[in-house]
């Protein structure tokens, strides 16, 4: 076991992957020479050369066609994008081409192929380059969607996205890169998609999250637990699939749910899981489900502002005391 940040477990991730298996290549902006904007892919280009660690021009529509044809071709290609702000530009490829081919060809082919893609406010990035859009994937058949919290959950996860056969889209929050914590030194490291985790038992409340809102829910539940109310965690981990069971006998247990995401409340992943839960678990509901997002509106720059935006662990423990109340 050892202590690493996230960036540093995804290039971990990526050595084990890469030594593995010679038909995975990264493709982006910048993730050669510079070895990414996050440090990501550093020292990659050295150890593996640049036919298999490449830099691409300014041109998301291009380079990420270009992973798609590769997959198509039995590579197994990982496209970084350098934020996730950047998929309108390159769309098309991802849900009409990479989450489409297998259907179409009656699953004679597959598209083995992973979009790396870095979200989140908090740096003061302004409006073009802070915003969580797991939403807009998740709408997409086809396509499998994954959002770590921890550096365990981002090798885990991006090994297991390498070696599946069909896209995977893979959000990291940008705070969270130099957060450190455990990650195994074992390369067959893999988890599940569609397998969330209980970070903390609890009997009064759950708390459902996924990202950098994971790491406030936590400590949104320690502060509550002051007050003598047992909040559970759950980091849902894998967007699509969704792991129903677990929240399924979460809720069962605490009859209590609040949602949290740092994804501006319309049109958001919470709203789904919010609807899923009343439609299929209304009677064991003692309250209705409670949501914790950003507000409707573009992203502030300035940093008082842009704090004000988002959750934090305050509005948390807000929305909790609401449902219990």
């Amino acid at each position: 076991m050892s202590i690493m940040s996230m960036s540093q477990a995804i290039r971990s991730a990526f050595f084990e992957e890469m030594k593995r298996d010679k038909n995975v290549f990264i493709i982006g902006e910048g993730v050669a020479i510079e070895g990414g904007p996050f440090a990501c892919s550093k020292g990659l280009l050295e150890e593996f050369g640049e036919n298999r660690v490449i830099d691409t021009p300014i041109s998301e529509m291009g380079f990420v066609g270009m992973g798609v044809g590769a997959a198509l071709r039995c590579m197994r290609p990982v496209v970084e994008i350098m934020f996730n702000d950047f998929l309108g530009v390159c769309l098309d490829q991802i849900v009409n081409q990479a989450a489409k081919i297998r259907y179409m060809t009656g699953g004679q082919v597959s598209v083995p192929i992973v979009f790396r893609l870095p979200m989140g406010g908090g740096r003061r990035n302004a409006a073009q380059h802070s915003q969580c859009l797991e939403a807009l994937l998740t709408h997409f058949p086809g396509l499998k969607v994954v959002a770590p919290s921890t550096p365990w959950e981002a090798k885990g996860l991006l090994k297991t996205a390498i070696r599946d056969d069909d896209p995977v889209a893979i959000f990291e929050h940008k705070l969270l890169y130099a957060v450190k914590g455990e990650a195994p030194d074992d390369e067959d490291l893999m988890i599940p998609l569609g397998q969330a985790a209980v970070k903390r038992d609890g009997k009064n409340v759950t708390i459902i999250s996924w990202s950098r809102e994971l790491i406030f829910a936590l400590e949104a539940a320690e502060e509550l637990s002051k007050e003598g109310i047992d909040a559970e965690v759950i980091d849902l981990r894998s967007l699509v699939p969704l792991d129903w069971e677990t929240i399924k006998e979460s809720v069962c247990k605490t009859h209590h749910v609040v949602i949290v995401q740092e994804g501006v409340r319309r049109g958001g992943y919470a709203g789904e899981i919010s609807a899923q839960i009343m439609e299929e678990l209304f009677d064991e509901l003692d309250a209705p489900v409670e949501r914790v997002d950003s507000l409707n509106i573009v992203i502030p720059y300035t940093g008082p502002l842009e704090d004000l935006y988002f959750p934090n662990p305050h509005t948390i423990v807000e929305a909790v005391r609401k449902v219990l109340k």
